[in-house]
């Protein structure tokens, strides 16, 4: 039997990440019960780095993971982790008090952008129909991320600090130990491990019952994407991600493709998320009221699963209730684009060290993401 510091539960974005900065100074396995790292919502990303997406804290994590993304350690990737796309925030007349609320919540966190016109935003997106843009807001240093290149990253960095990283390896049983943990795995075999790191995903709730903590009632919910042609014409490639400003649909250019959402957010089981055909025409739809889109046929469609705290900030931190299990999951639909500074901020409060100076400057610590904070 292997003994461990950390056992991590999950090999996406979230357990990769935190591995990564755990293993640089301690013993690290990560199970994954897949046979491939990043099956599920890690590897159906929709990609986005966009400074002004999720609540407060979301934005600070976001905003303190720039300088990673810009400049990745020393052999973590072959090629840029981010290509700036700009971001297209749209907003029918109706809609221009939820803009200027928008507007003040993003100047407040410091995120870059501006204000401009319909008539602007039109030119950036030309298939929008001007009575679907009344006022806009464009950040210009919104990004695509290379989703596989930090996924990979993170991977490869945490074997290469020591981690072993352990497929088609589920959790059937955890027992508490007086030296910590035991945790049975898929086949029979076992590890010991001082400290757990919940990092499952959908399925955090379920492996804190198994470990004997109290769910915090994280919630995974779906998330429709498909995949259409572009319309004749110009190429598509220069143009913004757009949302719309209530988030009814989003929609941004994919390998020469369009790239949509509803943006729908359904409550879901755990499991292998599967797009259904209602989500797809309410996509289609709104997509055709907002654009001069006609949309005939799509390519391709999926779905992952976004998993929320109820508060829709991430739980980063030790169960008040249970010595040695250590919460890093509810990151929603923002893990991608703040798995740096989470992982960093994470690893500082499992190894119990003090907060990076960077972190704490931007007021980034352990209470708001505690997992106390519903006691």
């Amino acid at each position: 039997m292997r003994r461990f510091d950390y056992l991590v539960v999950g090999s996406g974005i979230a357990g990769a990440s935190i591995a990564s900065e755990l293993a640089a100074s301690a013993s690290v396995l990560v199970v994954e019960r897949e046979e491939g790292h990043g099956y599920h919502t890690t590897g159906r990303s929709a990609a986005m780095f966009i400074e002004s997406y999720g609540n407060a804290w979301v934005r600070r994590l976001t905003g303190a993971s720039r300088g990673f993304f810009d400049t990745p350690p020393g052999g973590f990737c072959s090629q840029p982790l981010l290509k700036r796309r700009g971001c297209l925030t749209v907003a029918r007349r109706d809609q221009r008090p939820a803009l200027d609320a928008r507007a003040a919540d993003i100047g407040a966190t410091g995120s870059g952008m501006r204000e401009i016109s319909g008539r602007d935003a039109l030119a950036m997106a030309p298939i929008l129909r001007p009575e679907a843009v009344s006022r806009a807001i464009f950040e210009p240093d919104s990004s695509d991320i290379d989703t596989h290149g930090l996924h990979a990253g993170y991977l490869r960095l945490a074997r290469a600090r020591g981690a072993d990283l352990q497929l088609n390896a589920g959790v059937e049983r955890i027992e508490r130990r007086p030296e910590g943990w035991r945790v049975t795995l898929t086949g029979g075999d076992t590890a010991e491990a001082r400290v757990i790191v919940n990092a499952a995903g959908a399925w955090a709730d379920q492996v804190a019952e198994m470990a004997g903590a109290s769910p915090l009632g994280l919630t995974p919910r779906r998330r429709t994407v498909i995949l259409i042609d572009p319309p004749a014409g110009p190429a598509i490639e220069p143009w913004p991600t757009v949302i719309d400003i209530d988030e009814q649909f989003y929609f941004k250019p994919e390998s020469g493709r369009l790239l949509a959402s509803p943006a729908d957010e359904t409550p879901s089981a755990p499991g292998d998320a599967a797009p259904e055909e209602y989500d797809i025409a309410v996509c289609i739809d709104r997509l055709q009221t907002a654009t001069t889109l006609s949309i005939n046929h799509v390519r391709r469609s999926w779905a992952g699963l976004r998993t929320f705290a109820p508060d829709r900030t991430p739980v980063f931190g030790y169960d008040p209730d249970i010595a040695g299990f250590f919460w890093f999951a509810g990151q929603g639909g923002y893990g991608m684009q703040t798995a740096p500074a989470a992982a960093r901020l994470g690893a500082a409060l499992a190894l119990e060290r003090e907060i990076p100076f960077d972190l704490g400057e931007r007021g980034l610590g352990p209470a708001p993401f505690s997992p106390a904070r519903w006691r």
